[in-house]
């Protein structure tokens, strides 16, 4: 997958190359950290890769928590809380012990940002706060990927 949307990338004008960037980090488990490894390997400067993989991943994150922020919204409006089933509980658990920034920073580690992001919500968390580590985790994420990926570059040269 991550070499079809290489082809994909290279494919566009050079002028547009960073929009092939973009839609490829905004998917999830492609995120802001491959988007810029695939920017810089498929020759776009280093620096807009990882911007353009950066806006894609914050982009599409917002949708999913927004979206979950809606749906949770409609769900608990005049309903009592119903108590958590054990595996839920376990997960509640874990949210608490590591909160927000934590689940944001470590959580790319293991599931897309959208779905951590979109969980975070539906606990209850604040989706401003959880938008705010989320985007500090996406953008530490990416220049880190993608600094990685230009020094790998280099070396090769």
């Amino acid at each position: 997958m991550i070499q079809t949307l290489q082809d994909f990338t290279s494919s566009l004008p050079e002028m547009l190359q960073w929009v092939g960037v973009m839609l490829a980090a905004a998917i999830p488990f492609i995120e802001s950290y491959f988007g810029s490894v695939l920017g810089v390997l498929a020759g776009v400067n280093p620096a807009i890769a990882i911007a353009a993989a950066i806006v894609g991943n914050v982009l599409s994150m917002l949708v999913f928590v927004l979206s979950a922020h809606g749906m949770r919204s409609g769900i608990v409006r005049g309903k009592a809380t119903r108590e958590l089933s054990p595996r839920r509980e376990r997960l509640r658990e874990k949210f608490d012990k590591y909160g927000v920034a934590g689940v944001s920073l470590l959580g790319q580690a293991i599931l897309p940002s959208q779905i951590t992001s979109a969980a975070m919500v539906s606990f209850g968390a604040s989706k401003n706060v959880v938008i705010f580590w989320q985007i500090i985790s996406i953008i530490l994420w990416g220049v880190a990927f993608g600094v990685l990926a230009t020094l790998g570059v280099s070396l090769v040269r």
